[in-house]
């Protein structure tokens, strides 16, 4: 993979257009990794001069703030703060709603200004600009795909048309949850679920969640976060449909189909 470090850069008296923030899960989560290696197969196919900061990346904080635990977080977001100012980082694009909400919404008060984008706006950025070339009737043409909206990118801040416009670009048939957009529901992940067993009731949210996006028909569910990634793929193995739907990010779907 050709991704070069923010360090190697600087050193080399070179700075990106954008700095890649990769998160927790897209670095360490062996399903989040393709998502990461897709987008990174998109940057350098459009020749985005990028970099990442390796590991001088550390979590964001947003689950320690989540669960509660205040104190941890102001110390993981001020430790980041410091490594992007250090290197005068001004646009940070990810492909996870989490940081991306957090380095948005939550770091400026801490010092840490930046231009921040979600890879969905980003995608639909490219593909205006015609610098993405998907090849004529690929592999999703006609195809019935559906799109989960994440909470963090959504209801968080109001992006819904911009994973839509990435999907549409596909040629696919793209069909709509009956909770969608503003009235989405939430695949259980958030706000620091994700790290811990439900409490008891009558069904796993993320397994209501599946159940409406089968009920759509369609052969591939589209995300674009990797906590909705793993929630809805575990979703639809309780439901033992793995073999028929599968479930991919944005980014993935662009590389899959790119020229």
């Amino acid at each position: 993979m050709n991704a070069p470090t923010l360090a190697e850069l600087t050193a080399k008296g070179e700075s990106p257009e954008i700095v890649f923030w990769v998160g927790c899960a897209g670095s360490f989560d062996d399903r989040a990794k393709r998502v990461t290696k897709a987008f990174v197969k998109i940057l350098n196919a459009v020749g985005t001069n990028f970099a990442v900061l390796g590991t001088e990346e550390s979590c964001t904080g947003d689950p320690a703030r989540r669960a509660g635990n205040e104190f941890l977080f102001q110390m993981q977001a001020m430790s980041n703060i410091q490594v992007l100012n250090g290197y005068n980082v001004k646009k940070i694009v990810t492909a996870c709603p989490h940081c991306f909400n957090t380095i948005k919404n939550e770091y400026p008060e801490l010092g840490g200004n930046y231009e921040v984008i979600h890879h969905s706006t980003f995608l639909q950025q490219l593909i205006n600009d015609g610098k993405i070339k998907l090849a004529e009737g690929g592999s999703f043409k006609g195809k019935k795909i559906t799109y989960h909206d994440s909470c963090y990118l959504g209801r968080a801040n109001n992006i819904y048309e911009a994973p839509r416009e990435v999907l549409q670009a596909l040629d696919a048939d793209l069909v709509e949850m009956k909770r969608c957009r503003t009235t989405g529901l939430c695949c259980g992940a958030g706000g620091a679920q994700m790290f811990k067993e439900p409490e008891k009731g009558n069904k796993d949210i993320n397994v209501e969640r599946a159940e409406e996006a089968l009920s759509t028909g369609a052969g591939t569910i589209a995300v674009a976060c990797p906590f909705c990634m793993t929630m809805m793929t575990d979703g639809v193995k309780s439901k033992e449909k793995e073999a028929e739907v599968k479930v991919k990010d944005l980014a993935e779907l662009i590389a899959e189909t790119m020229k």
